[in-house]
């Protein structure tokens, strides 16, 4: 009886443990303006948008991640390279936080003005 036991235990945590792991990548966002980028470190520090005391946030990024433009408003999305991101830029980063914590962007989308 208790070999069963052990043994539905073991199927349980076989079929949850991947599971969890997937809720530990729950999707985040950070929005707001590069103030630094290190591109040796593939690393972009942000400001949010919409906060009287700057509050800032590091943005991981690295081969994975999908850099795009576009336009306020505009339905035409332009892939780009993570090098024409520059301090001063307005992005929109999506991804999630790794087993460091760190925010892993997943895609960087540099907003065009008008």
């Amino acid at each position: 009886m208790l070999k069963k036991r052990i043994t539905w235990l073991l199927a349980a945590m076989l079929v949850f443990l991947p599971s969890i792991s997937a809720l530990a990548q729950t999707p985040a966002r950070w929005e707001g303006i590069v103030l630094r980028s290190n591109k040796q470190k593939s690393i972009l520090t942000v400001s949010a948008r919409g906060f009287t005391n700057l509050t800032e946030k590091d943005i991981h990024y690295d081969s994975s991640t999908r850099f795009t433009s576009q336009e306020h408003g505009a339905k035409k999305v332009n892939n780009i390279d993570a090098n024409q991101v520059k301090d001063g830029d307005r992005v929109i980063c999506l991804g999630f936080y790794n087993e460091k914590g760190e925010f892993q962007a997943a895609s960087i989308s540099k907003r065009l003005s008008h």
